[in-house]
């Protein structure tokens, strides 16, 4: 479960909400100054104009994603690019003691599909160069498919202002033909508004922050496969592991990079000291 996710969006509506009851001349809440900002035809013109315009300008399968994609964002799959990174290294080592066959019965070790078939054209001989170009292929239709994954948000988010916008002018027209009541300017320039703040919430706090964190996760599953593509090409042209694993480990990012430098670093003084004392021990 995201933590983050779930609670940006209490924090989001939770201040919003806040904002709207909360009485600063008295420092009461005031919970009755919610049905101010309730207001059902802002609600059918901003709620249902964005919805339906989405329908026109997205097939229903876009529709039908969504609850995969809030899965997706609260309950998002871990993408742990250093355990892709020691998975290949491994791999490689056994490739290069037993040859590419023996990586066969080494597959169920990993859980990822894209690694274990990625392996698989290793094994089966696929030459190389088409390797490269099916790996390649299925990185660039992940990228395309999940940009339009992001594209059905961003568009939502475009299309809620306008809509509030729209609903704030119907209100303001309606408004300015009763102008003879003064008494009614007041209310009828708040409700004119409602739209507006509707278009706004849902841009802003639904929308784009969806389209947001799916392309964080987006770029937390396309690092790992890029590792995959660039580990099994190395596998196949039987390089030595320790040069996979310097030239897999330039793809983290900073952080990550800088603790597996560290820990690295420490495996190498723990190996240091120990061949010290073997050697002190065999001149002893």
């Amino acid at each position: 479960m995201d933590l983050m996710s779930i609670l940006g969006l209490i924090l989001s509506l939770g201040l919003v909400v806040f904002g709207m009851v909360f009485d600063q001349d008295t420092m009461t809440v005031v919970w009755g100054n919610l049905s101010a900002f309730i207001d059902y035809p802002s609600m059918a013109i901003t709620f249902g104009g964005t919805i339906a315009v989405m329908m026109m300008s997205f097939p229903i399968n876009s529709f039908t994603k969504i609850g995969k994609h809030l899965k997706i964002i609260f309950f998002p799959t871990k993408y742990n690019p250093v355990h892709f990174i020691e998975q290949i290294v491994e791999f490689a080592k056994e490739a290069r003691m037993k040859g590419l066959l023996s990586l066969e019965d080494k597959l169920n070790e990993t859980d990822d599909v894209f690694l274990r078939n990625s392996l698989m054209l290793v094994v089966d001989s696929v030459e190389p160069e088409k390797v490269k170009n099916l790996l390649e292929s299925e990185l660039a239709y992940l990228d395309d498919r999940h940009a339009q994954d992001r594209a059905f948000y961003e568009k939502g988010a475009a299309y809620a202002p306008a809509f509030g916008m729209i609903g704030t002018l119907i209100g303001l027209v309606l408004m300015l033909g009763s102008l003879s009541d003064v008494s009614k300017v007041g209310s009828g320039m708040a409700v004119a508004l409602i739209t507006t703040f509707y278009g706004s919430m849902l841009s802003n706090v639904i929308f784009l922050p969806i389209s947001n964190k799916l392309k964080v996760r987006h770029e937390e599953e396309y690092l790992c496969k890029m590792i995959i593509v660039e580990g099994v090409q190395a596998i196949q042209a039987g390089e030595n592991p320790k040069f996979i694993k310097e030239k897999l480990v330039q793809f983290l990012p900073a952080a990550a990079l800088k603790k597996n430098t560290e820990l690295s670093g420490a495996q190498n003084d723990d190996s240091a000291e120990q061949s010290a004392k073997g050697k002190r021990g065999r001149r002893k």
